[in-house]
């Protein structure tokens, strides 16, 4: 199956960037900082759940894609790539660092609740925030990585092997954990979490 016009266009146009990256050109790695760094960003808040973390994370990230952008094979999407080193480096940042403690509104709703405008809703689903924040709160970080690329980034498993560069089994091991407990927390509120959480395909 062929890629879609418009990613094999991306793609593309992320290789010409690089290559300029690679020959110094400053305004190249704007553009692609620009491109890329809500998502690089919101996946480093999501592992560390400390914004002054995830934003080091950030910049060191695109300053590691500065240093190697002559090295990476344009032919290959650059997000994977850039998710890999922002997830190692949110590793390596945690392992001196306190547990988190803020919510995780923006994965919470992606996650579990449709978007609605009643206050009956909205406050259901701001209750439902608090209960998920409790289950993500007893998760390792290489664990809220995996729920991160699968449920915000719509990663596949195989591919979240890859950027995580661990097999595939392990991949799933983590997802079942992670979902586990949070089945458990979202079952004890709300008696079923089938058809919030749904299962990995």
């Amino acid at each position: 199956m062929s890629a879609p016009a418009e990613d094999l266009n991306s793609i593309a146009e992320d290789a010409a960037r690089l290559r300029a990256v690679a020959q110094g050109d400053m305004h190249a790695l704007e553009a692609l900082f620009r491109k890329y760094q809500a998502a690089v960003f919101q996946t480093a808040l999501g592992v560390t759940h400390d914004a002054q973390v995830a934003e080091e994370v950030l910049q060191d990230t695109f300053f590691r894609l500065y240093r190697y952008a002559d090295r990476l094979d344009g032919s290959l999407p650059l997000a994977p790539w850039l998710y890999r080193v922002s997830i190692n480096l949110c590793y390596n940042r945690l392992k001196g660092l306190r547990a988190w403690t803020d919510s995780f509104h923006e994965l919470a709703e992606r996650l579990f609740m449709p978007n609605s405008a009643s206050p009956e809703q909205s406050a259901e689903r701001h209750e439902l925030q608090a209960v998920v924040q409790a289950a993500l709160g007893a998760l390792d970080p290489k664990h809220r990585a995996v729920l991160v690329l699968y449920y915000l980034h719509d990663y596949a498993v195989n591919e979240i092997a890859e950027i995580t560069g661990v097999p595939e089994g392990t991949v799933k091991s983590r997802l079942f954990h992670a979902r586990k407990l949070l089945r458990q927390h979202l079952e004890q509120r709300y008696g079923v979490a089938d058809m919030l959480l749904p299962d990995p395909t």
